[in-house]
Order: C-alpha cells, then sequence, then structure tokens
C-alpha cells in the first residue's frame, strides 16, 4: 500500500496543498495525511473523498494514472461550478508550471517550502511573480489571493517569436494608443462597466472630456478594434454609443503593463537558462 502515500504525497504538492490542507479537504488531522505519505493505507471507505480533493481518480492512486492528460483536465474542469474552475484551471496553470522544472526532486521540494511560507504568513495582499525563461519558452505566473494569472510561451520551431508578429510599426501604434494618458482613461472607463451599449455623453461624464475629446478618444479606441461604435435610433434622433469588443486582449496586455511597472518586486521562483534570443 506504499504506493497509495506516494501518489496522496506527488498529488498533493503537484495542487499546491500542505498536509494540513489536505487533511482539512478530506476531514483528517495533519498527522494522518504524513503517515499515509510514510506508507500507512488509508481506510478504503476514505479514498474517493482523497481522490476528489486531490483532483484524479481513485485507479490513480494506486498508479494506474490516466495517461491522457487533456481528457482528463478537461472532464475536471467541465463538471466544477463555475464560481471554482477558474481557480482550480489556475491550479492546474501552477502545476505546470512546476512541472516544466523539470526536476521531480527540487519541484516536492520547492512546493513544500513556498506552500509552507504561505500559510506561516506570506502577505495576503502582495502579487508574487513566478518566472521561467528557457529555450523551449517560457512561462509567466502571477499569484496574489484574490489575483491570479498565467502565460505560457512554445518556442516555434526554429524560428524567431518577431517572425510571427505584425509589422513593426502596427505594433508600435497598439502601444501609442495605450501611451496616451485620455485614451487610456477612457479605456479604463469602458471596461469597468457591463458589456452594453454606452453613450458619448455618459462617456464624457465620466471622464470629464468634452465631446469632442470623447469623439477623438473613441475614433482611435474603436479603429485599433478596442471597442465598436454603434448609432442608436431615438425619438429625438440617432446618437452615438459604444461597445468593447469581447474578445480584445486589452485586459491581458494591461496586466503585463502593470507586472513591468510594479518591476516584479517579489518573485518567489525564477528560472533563467535561455540561450536563444528572446525574440
Amino acid at each position: 500500500m506504499e504506493i497509495i502515500g506516494q501518489q496522496i504525497k506527488k498529488y498533493r504538492i503537484k495542487n499546491g496543498y500542505t498536509q494540513e490542507k489536505l487533511g482539512n479537504l478530506v476531514g483528517v488531522t495533519t498527522q494522518a495525511v504524513s503517515k499515509w505519505e510514510r506508507g500507512s493505507a488509508p481506510d478504503a471507505s476514505i479514498l474517493p473523498g482523497i481522490a476528489d480533493a486531490l483532483g484524479v481518480g481513485i485507479d490513480t492512486l494506486y498508479g494506474r494514472e490516466n495517461h491522457d492528460i487533456q481528457a482528463f483536465v478537461t472532464k475536471k474542469l467541465s463538471v466544477l461550478p463555475q464560481d471554482t474552475a477558474f481557480r482550480s484551471a489556475f491550479e492546474i496553470c501552477w502545476s505546470l508550471f512546476l512541472g516544466l522544472i523539470g526536476d521531480p526532486e527540487f519541484t516536492d521540494d520547492f512546493s513544500d517550502v513556498f506552500m509552507g511560507q504561505s500559510d506561516l504568513g506570506r502577505d495576503k495582499s502582495q502579487d508574487y511573480f513566478a518566472k521561467m525563461v528557457r529555450d523551449n519558452g517560457l512561462a509567466l505566473a502571477r499569484m496574489s489571493n484574490s489575483f491570479s494569472q498565467f502565460y505560457l510561451l512554445i518556442q516555434p520551431e526554429n524560428e524567431s517569436i518577431l517572425n510571427n508578429f505584425e509589422d513593426i510599426e502596427s505594433v508600435r501604434k497598439i502601444f501609442a494608443v495605450f501611451a496616451e494618458k485620455n485614451i487610456l482613461k477612457t479605456i479604463f472607463y469602458l471596461y469597468s462597466m457591463p458589456a452594453i451599449p454606452i453613450t458619448a455623453e455618459l462617456i464624457g461624464k465620466a471622464t470629464g472630456f468634452d465631446m469632442c475629446e470623447v469623439e477623438r478618444c473613441m475614433n482611435i479606441i474603436c479603429e485599433n478594434n478596442l471597442a465598436v461604435h454603434i448609432k442608436i435610433a431615438t425619438v429625438e434622433g440617432q446618437i452615438d454609443s459604444y461597445t468593447i469588443r469581447k474578445e480584445s486582449c486589452a485586459i491581458p496586455l494591461l496586466c503585463f503593463a502593470d507586472e513591468i511597472a510594479k518591476g516584479s518586486p517579489f518573485p518567489f521562483f525564477n528560472m533563467f537558462d535561455r540561450e536563444k534570443p528572446l525574440l
């Protein structure tokens, strides 16, 4: 039965759980979890609860892992309620990050140390960053008590990342949009509102801009595919309104701009062994 303890420890660490947290999820003491991981077999009646807490099947606890990882993750997330699905997805992404380190022993030690520090008083309001930049790609994670994000890039085979970009001038124009204070203020307002049409008058009231400035800003925002201009018919005639492009990549861009502005001051993990140029 030693294999069950090994599997419990393996997937506890992959989920980023301390022994105490796993015990709380299953309804047992920290000491019980410790005994399992040292080779003591848990009662058969509790195996389903352990498997559910770790996000695996009971067969996995016996060492018979589901090798179709993609199907397993898809099934796991598809049955979760929306209020927990995204957090579970991030936990899976964090497990991917640790797995990409490529050193099981280091991964185990790092997970235990970080999770231990987390439970022993890590500042829950502070952002923490993990960076991995390798020749095969890069992975970035940002974690706080209420705000987490993950980014993964696979290095294109036999070519530069830059070859997949639009021309430099097109990219520069996008950064120029976000660099202008009035436009950025307008974007912040638009994205703070529900995804429904918003009149130019309402934008002006919220930003303090006159209608000429609202029109100028919104023309630029729409030209750069961040919003859509809509005419609404009223008894007094047509009025201008705007709605955000729901498929816009503005939010990830703003999140990474904020990270750069912060200077990633508190990384809790950093691996940079890339020999290829970044672009």
